[in-house]
């Protein structure tokens, strides 16, 4: 490695870690690229420039993922610290799901992604920080949750979307439109991903399908009075993870849930008291491989029920 190199290096990582500085920011001031910037940072943590220890509180941490992965019989769970009340747990756990995702793409790898708050900010996270253009195929209609959002300055990625709505009007509706050559070719796609990201919901007023008009109250009270505690896709299951029927989910464009307990590598993306319960039943019903969640609700998800 040359001097010039290994300097550029140092003060990537020192302007980054040490004056806090963003990506951006430093690609400004020494005149390189944004990409350039993220690669020092991995060369930096590679060679040593930098190195992390893990203090013993947070030892406590791994311990929890390694409880999740046994008693859920998971592949794998990234437990992050619970953000102080104030800030954003979506935005929280997005960002971790976006690092764990990162550092396992390659080029030319589909990614489905569901709909939500949290998975949206997933993919936007991704798409800022991927060196090479991701792929990512929608797992359900409704279109406006798998665009760049306003802060996405950089959005390297290339979107397979179903040309629909989530939820149409009559059942008979529903059946046509799935028929339709661009929706019957989005959803053979989902089956050639690598992996799913996918987003849980509570059946708390917070809730975002209750937030974007998706549904109403009345909705919530009548799927709650029939047992349910969460979904997925806005398939709604209850506390065994068992799906409950209903004409909201004749009406539905998106992938169903069994087919979600066929695919390899689900990931979901979740976290909070509010979703503590809807977790544990995805957990019970086999819809996840991986688990991105806070330390409060893992260590919630590992206790006695």
């Amino acid at each position: 490695m040359n001097n010039y190199e290994e300097s550029l290096i140092v003060k990537t990582a020192w302007y980054y870690y040490i004056e806090n500085m963003t990506q951006q920011k430093i690609s400004e001031k020494l005149g390189i690229s944004r990409m350039r910037v993220i690669k020092l940072l991995d060369k930096a943590k590679q060679n040593g420039t930098i190195q992390f220890k893990i203090h013993q509180s947070h030892s406590q941490q791994l311990l929890v993922e390694q409880e999740l992965t046994k008693k859920w019989g998971l592949k794998d769970a990234f437990v992050v610290p619970t953000p102080l009340p104030e800030a954003n747990l979506n935005e929280t756990i997005a960002l971790a799901a976006a690092m764990y995702i990162g550092n396992r793409l390659s080029e030319n790898m589909l990614i489905n992604m569901g709909y939500g708050d949290t998975p949206s900010r997933v993919l936007n996270h991704l798409a800022t920080m991927t060196e090479f253009p991701i792929s990512v195929v929608s797992l359900t209609g409704g279109v406006s949750y798998y665009l760049p959002n306003t802060q996405s300055n950089i959005f390297n990625a290339k979107l397979y979307l179903y040309p629909a709505p989530l939820l149409v009007s009559s059942k008979e509706m529903c059946a046509a439109m799935r028929e339709e050559p661009t929706l019957q070719a989005i959803s053979r796609m989902v089956h050639l991903s690598s992996m799913s990201v996918i987003g849980i919901g509570g059946m708390s007023d917070e809730a975002t399908i209750l937030a974007n008009g998706i549904l109403n109250r009345d909705d919530f009270v009548y799927l709650s009075m029939k047992g349910a505690v969460g979904d997925i896709l806005t398939h709604f299951y209850d506390k065994d993870g068992k799906p409950i029927h209903s004409d909201i989910e004749d009406r539905l464009l998106s992938t169903k849930l069994e087919q979600l307990q066929k695919m390899e590598n689900v990931i979901g993306v979740a976290g909070g008291p509010d979703k503590t319960e809807a977790i544990r039943a995805a957990l019970k019903g086999g819809y996840l491989n991986v688990l991105i969640t806070d330390e409060t609700t893992a260590a919630a998800l590992v206790s006695e029920e």
